[in-house]
């Protein structure tokens, strides 16, 4: 009885309380802010009453993986799964907030938006169970470390030759983001390809640690024999093509930010991290001055005046600016703002329709989330049994915390904006799914023995 008694995710359990009434309560909220404002009226107020069965899905989801890893997975890390749980809890409350700004003109399509991201909740719960249930043993991920390197070359390719636009404006731009449209949905290649850099880079690295140290130098830089850099090359190439071709900016930053992380943890040599920012500034800078790639001006222009260009491309930092100077301190309530003004508000920007309706207060409790969560997963690292499953930890929590520093500091103004989607909490389905499988890693991981690798 005592060892049952040990057994259970009390932790973990009491912890999950907090977005399982937030999904609940957030929901009434938005239904009294509707019921009350003037431009709702009494038929899309009964449809959004029918969203409840949304929030109540949701808790049975999130108690449903706290049951199979009590019975199944007890020694896994019990803050991880409710820190993820509020951050989609949030983001499910905002897409239920914001569906009528994203909905057609039809009462009948106002709940759609919450609908869709409760249907990509669904799969991403399923394809976390399923990382946790059948990835028995975690070595085949760094056995067949090429043949992840191939598959992210071949998702890229595939991106190129067969991927189209998401028929939307982006903070990127018309045709900034390359997609796979399969009629009912929409798949962006960039957001798995992020999990397979890491998986790649966690394998080669720990294969080849011994190199790092260098044969040759350079100034201080010690240097690997050239052969073994080609590989690493590659995965670099991976995320310049991104930008060059793809225009997809946020990406760009984001894998080239992994891997200098994974770099300098795997080499222990500050030189990698200080020669990569070189080039990545040498690069940055090369392509704002080349003709051709006028989006990279446009983003630095925006970033430096974007008032300048309020009637155009400078018109959703403008809004986005705004929204966050009327949110004060404590925010105007939640469905008491105006974030319709701002485009693509439940994806690029939906930092700052939480940053108006929940105010400095608000947001500082969602970045609290995200260093929590990031704090969990390298601690997760710290512990792993072996080499590659740390480095697979540290890259894995870097794509949260880094796809977070780089869309909440483009939509404060803090750096040029970039097209990427807030962990989590915007509205898409390919992002949500990528997260959570990644989230499935770190939970494996921290359940894991050193013989499972």
């Amino acid at each position: 009885m005592l060892q049952r008694m040990r057994r259970l995710r009390w932790t973990e359990l009491q912890l999950l309380v907090a977005p399982a009434l937030l999904s609940i309560v957030g929901l009434i909220l938005v239904l009294v802010a509707g019921q009350n404002s003037e431009q709702t009226t009494i038929q899309q107020f009964r449809v959004q009453a029918g969203d409840v069965w949304v929030s109540l899905a949701f808790i049975g989801l999130i108690m449903a993986i706290h049951v199979w890893l009590t019975a199944r997975r007890p020694q896994a890390d019990q803050v991880l799964l409710p820190v993820v749980a509020m951050l989609t809890a949030i983001g499910l409350v905002m897409t239920q907030r914001l569906q009528p700004a994203a909905a057609s003109a039809r009462a009948g399509a106002i709940s759609l938006l919450a609908n869709k991201q409760a249907i990509w909740i669904g799969i991403s719960f399923v394809a976390l169970f399923l990382v946790l249930s059948l990835f028995k043993n975690l070595s085949f991920l760094r056995r067949y470390k090429y043949t992840w390197l191939v598959l992210g070359i071949g998702l890229l390719v595939a991106a190129l030759a067969f991927g189209g636009t998401s028929g939307q404006e982006t903070s990127g731009g018309p045709g900034s983001r390359l997609w796979f449209n399969f009629g009912f949905f929409q798949f962006q290649p960039s957001e798995l390809l992020k999990v397979i850099l890491v998986v790649f880079l966690a394998a080669y690295l720990v294969d080849k640690r011994y190199l790092l140290g260098g044969s040759y130098k350079i100034g201080r830089l010690k240097l690997p024999p050239l052969p073994y850099l080609a590989p690493l090359g590659v995965m670099v190439g991976l995320a310049l093509v991104t930008v060059v071709v793809q225009r997809d900016l946020g990406s760009a930053l984001l894998f080239f930010g992994i891997f200098l992380t994974m770099l300098y943890v795997a080499s222990g040599q500050g030189g990698y991290v200080v020669a990569g920012l070189s080039l990545f500034a040498l690069g940055a800078y090369v392509l704002y001055n080349i003709s051709g790639f006028d989006y990279v001006r446009d983003r630095v222009g925006i970033w430096l005046d974007p008032w300048a260009r309020a009637n155009d491309k400078g018109y959703q930092v403008v809004q986005s600016l705004y929204a966050l100077a009327n949110g004060g301190i404590a925010g105007q309530g939640v469905g008491l703002g105006r974030p319709d003004f701002i485009p693509v508000v439940q994806s690029d920007f939906i930092f700052a329709a939480i940053g108006e309706e929940v105010g400095l207060a608000g947001t500082l409790a969602v970045v609290a989330l995200y260093l929590i969560l990031v704090f969990r997963g390298y601690h997760i690292a710290l512990r792993s049994p072996n080499r590659f499953a740390q480095l697979l930890a540290i890259g894995l929590t870097t794509i949260f915390g880094l796809q977070a520093i780089i869309i909440i500091a483009g939509t404060t103004r803090l750096i040029p904006l970039t097209g990427i989607t807030l962990p989590f909490i915007s509205y898409g389905g390919s992002s949500l799914i990528t997260n959570y499988l990644a989230i499935g890693l770190l939970l494996r991981i921290s359940a894991a023995r050193a013989d499972e690798f």
